[in-house]
C-alpha cells in the first residue's frame, strides 16, 4: 500500500532543499535573452541531469556508505547540519546574495547561450549535497518496496514541480516579485532548519541508543 503519510514529509524535504520557486529566477536569469527553444531545452535537459544523479543515488548511494563504513545515523547527523546551514542561510539571505552576484554576472552572457544543464542548475542547484543526503536519510527510513515508491514518488512530483517552474519562470518572476521571493525563501529556511534538527536528534538517538 502507498505510504501517504511518508510521500507528504519527503515531498516537505526534498521541495525545501531543492527550492523550485528559488531555483526558478536563477535560471530565468541565466537564459535571459536566449529563445524559447534554447530556455525549454535546459529546461528539460537541467531536471534530467537531475533526475539522473538522484535516483541512482537514491539507490547506489547505500552501497558507496557501506563500502566506506558510514553510518546511516552519522549520515543523518552530518545531513542534518549541512542542511541546517542552508536553512540559515535562506533565512539570512545569504542563498539570495549569491543568486544576486550569478544574476550580475549573467546578464552579460545574452548575445552567446551556453549549456547551463549541467553546471549550475543540474549540479549543484538541483542535485547538490543537501539533496543527495536527504534523499539518502528518506530511503534509509523506507522498510519496504511500498515505502521506497512513496519517496521516489516525492522525488518525481518535486522534480515535476521544478521543471515547471523553469518553463514559467519568467511568468513566475513578474507573479511573485522580488519581495514575495524573498519572504517565501525565509518561510523556507525557517522550516528546512527545523527539519535539519530533527534529522540531528535522529541521528544521536540512533547512535547513541
Amino acid at each position: 500500500m502507498f505510504d501517504m503519510e511518508l510521500f507528504l514529509s519527503a515531498f516537505a524535504v526534498l521541495f525545501v532543499i531543492i527550492d523550485p520557486p528559488g531555483c526558478a529566477p536563477i535560471f530565468a536569469t541565466l537564459t535571459k535573452g536566449t529563445s524559447r527553444k534554447h530556455q525549454t531545452r535546459m529546461a528539460f535537459k537541467s531536471v534530467l541531469v537531475a533526475a539522473i544523479i538522484l535516483f541512482g543515488f537514491a539507490y547506489g548511494g547505500e552501497w558507496i556508505f557501506s563500502k566506506l563504513g558510514i553510518s546511516l545515523d552519522a549520515l543523518r547527523i552530518a545531513g542534518g547540519i549541512m542542511l541546517f546551514i542552508i536553512g540559515l542561510n535562506m533565512v539570512f539571505e545569504k542563498r539570495t546574495e549569491k543568486r544576486d552576484r550569478r544574476v550580475e554576472g549573467a546578464l552579460e552572457e545574452v548575445k552567446d547561450p551556453e549549456d547551463i544543464s549541467v553546471f549550475p542548475m543540474g549540479i549543484p542547484m538541483i542535485a547538490g549535497p543537501g539533496t543527495m543526503a536527504s534523499l539518502l536519510i528518506l530511503m534509509g527510513k523506507s522498510s519496504g518496496r511500498a515505502e521506497e515508491m512513496a519517496v521516489l514518488a516525492a522525488l518525481g512530483a518535486v522534480l515535476l514541480i521544478t521543471l515547471i517552474s523553469f518553463l514559467i519562470s519568467g511568468f513566475l518572476i513578474k507573479l511573485l516579485g522580488k519581495s514575495m521571493t524573498d519572504v517565501l525563501t525565509r518561510v523556507l529556511g525557517v522550516l528546512l532548519a527545523t527539519l535539519a534538527a530533527q534529522f540531528v536528534i535522529d541521528g544521536v538517538k540512533g547512535a547513541l541508543f
